[in-house]
């Protein structure tokens, strides 16, 4: 027996912003792409010539994987050494409608060398691809679609090539100073009273 058909099938303009997120989500979550191969394999077998019986497929549900759950304590001490040698909150907090780009792009110089004495002080980085910006490159089968992210127009499988827009960064090493028990990483930049 069948089982009956739904009432309201969805129309062609209904399933196409499905399709395009189903796509997508192959293309970036290898634990979805397993689940969609997994239903799609009973389609095959129906429609496959009827040679000879086959055994029945028990499809097994494919959990998604863990969350980590991440704690704010790390990005709270980097806020706060961005702030220590960039002011980096005091900038972004200060309104700057009343000053002319002169004096932004004054500040955004100091701002800019604070930042990178945090980031070469506490962090390696290097880039994600060796190649330079504008160089074209081709993406192998199998590429990390975690470490690249594809732009544009988008269709078929890899092999792909294309020009490289940003390298990406990656981080090798990460120094951020230990924690001494008491202290409270809320606590971003200490209020100063002058005595």
């Amino acid at each position: 027996m069948t089982s009956p058909m739904p009432e309201a099938l969805p129309s062609f303009f209904k399933r196409l912003p499905v399709a395009f997120g189903a796509f997508f989500s192959v293309l970036g979550n290898p634990v979805f792409a397993a689940r969609v191969m997994a239903l799609r394999q009973p389609v095959a077998a129906a429609t496959a010539p009827a040679a000879a019986p086959t055994a029945s497929v028990k499809l097994t549900p494919v959990a998604p994987p863990p969350m980590k759950e991440a704690t704010p304590d790390a990005a709270l001490q980097l806020l706060g050494l961005l702030q220590r040698d960039a002011r980096l909150i005091d900038f972004t907090q200060e309104d700057l409608s009343q000053y002319t780009d002169a004096d932004v792009g004054g500040v955004a110089r100091v701002l800019h060398e604070g930042c990178c004495k945090v980031l070469r002080e506490h962090f390696t980085l290097i880039p994600v691809r060796p190649e330079a910006e504008g160089n074209r490159l081709t993406l192998p089968a199998g590429f990390d679609a975690r470490a690249v992210r594809l732009t544009g127009n988008v269709v078929g499988q890899a092999p792909f090539s294309g020009t490289l827009c940003h390298r990406g960064w990656r981080v090798t090493e990460t120094r951020l100073p230990k924690l001494a028990e008491n202290h409270d990483v809320h606590v971003l930049a200490q209020a100063e009273v002058e005595l």
